[in-house]
């Protein structure tokens, strides 16, 4: 999904991102919002589909549910009141194991376990970032899925709540969850 910046100097809430029109896809971080648009490459659906699909087996009957995009995840600063929160994202894949983050909007509250997978409009805003704003608000792992060069980079939070050096992954690997305990995929599954 190619990501460009909206037309507009000004900051904007999530009072102003659910007032915009169902058909158009945006992100806002920091306030600054982004359009989400054009819509993803069928290798990025199917990479997509695949994976949401082994994780949403391997959480039959756990307390964790997986959603893909589009589906809000609001990112506050604080105790701010929802429409004043500055940041909502919509990750490709996105597990929540804290029920209580969940409601009729999406997720508030730092997902568990975030996918993006990058096109070349996205690998810039994926790598940095979302990066930095998933470790701030405390995201357990990130995974970031290259289609094109077929690896998987997973940054995976330490207790000084810090991302350190990722691990990187290529089509011959299994990647396995820190998080999810007993999920794992085979890269050359969803490269296929």
């Amino acid at each position: 999904m190619g990501l460009s910046v909206k037309k507009h100097a000004r900051l904007y809430t999530y009072k102003d991102y659910a007032a915009w029109p169902d058909e158009e896809r945006w992100e806002l971080i920091d306030g600054v919002a982004f359009n989400m648009s054009p819509a993803p490459s069928r290798f990025h659906q199917k990479i997509s589909g695949t994976l949401f699909s082994k994780i949403h087996h391997c959480l039959e009957g756990k307390p964790c549910e997986v959603y893909h995009a589009p589906f809000d995840v609001r990112l506050p600063e604080g105790n701010e009141p929802e429409e004043d929160i500055i940041t909502v994202v919509q990750p490709d894949i996105a597990v929540i194991c804290d029920q209580s983050k969940l409601d009729d909007k999406g997720c508030k509250g730092a997902p568990d376990l975030i996918i993006e997978i990058v096109s070349p409009h996205t690998v810039s805003k994926d790598m940095k970032e979302k990066l930095a704003l998933y470790e701030k608000h405390g995201v357990k792992e990130y995974w970031i899925i290259h289609p094109m060069d077929k690896l998987a980079i997973v940054y995976r939070l330490q207790k000084d709540k810090q991302y350190v050096k990722p691990d990187i992954y290529s089509e011959d690997n299994t990647v396995e969850s820190n998080v999810l305990a007993s999920f794992s995929v085979d890269l050359k599954t969803i490269f296929q």
